[in-house]
């Protein structure tokens, strides 16, 4: 029975895979977080991503017509990171209990998040990507929906891919927006296909490796007899 208990007991609350920038941001959040006001709640920095969703895109449609709004986008992306990665611990260092609502807003917020930072680029991009916006845009969602799938079917949430995170992707944003700041939009002619590509590569490389995963453990419970 205590197998069974443990077996149910619910996983969202405890990330699978380490990050590079893992340990140091750790060490940061573990520093902030007693800082942190009194009357600050983590839903209150949950729910911030929705500003920050809005900000990307409405800092993207203005950089179109001025490199210099690139920097307000990177700062929504700044802004995004520092809430996400604050609200949990807070939330369990002040006994909240918000383990399910937070598991599931958090994740769906940062859904939306990825789609508007995509909408946000697109408003830089010259005309006719449109298109490979488009499938950027489906790559980026099905690979957060691949993420919470492989977490339902395992209860595992795997937030790190070979020491790849949400920290590293976030940095990798804020330094294409100083490339573009200081080069200018034309290298998303060639930049968009090259990103798109390396997208697909990652997604089919996760879905093969969760298929492989899935397979043997529904494998290893046939032949155990428990199907």
């Amino acid at each position: 029975m205590a197998g069974q208990s443990r077996s149910q007991e619910f996983g969202g609350d405890r990330k699978k895979g380490q990050s590079v920038l893992g340990p140091i941001e750790r060490q940061f959040i573990d520093w902030a977080v007693p800082k942190l006001p009194q009357w600050m709640r983590s839903w209150q920095l949950t729910l911030f991503t929705t500003v920050w969703s809005a900000g990307v895109i409405f800092f993207g449609w203005l950089a179109a017509d001025n490199r210099v709004w690139l920097f307000g986008m990177s700062a929504m992306v700044f802004g995004q990171w520092l809430t996400d990665s604050f609200d949990g611990t807070l939330g369990r260092t002040r006994g909240e209990g918000l383990v399910k609502w937070g598991f599931f807003m958090d994740h769906f917020l940062d859904t939306v998040f990825s789609g508007a930072v995509v909408i946000g680029y697109s408003f830089l991009a010259p005309g006719g990507s449109g298109f490979l916006f488009s499938l950027l845009l489906l790559v980026t969602m099905a690979m957060m929906a691949l993420s919470f799938l492989s977490f339902a079917a395992t209860n595992e949430f795997q937030i790190a891919h070979h020491g790849i995170g949400p920290t590293e992707i976030r940095i990798s944003y804020i330094v294409l927006n100083l490339l573009l700041f200081f080069t200018g939009y034309d290298i998303i002619w060639w930049g968009l296909p090259v990103v798109l590509a390396g997208n697909v590569i990652v997604m089919v490389k996760l879905a093969w490796d969760t298929h492989k995963e899935l397979w043997a453990i529904d494998k290893a419970a046939l032949a155990a007899g428990d199907r």
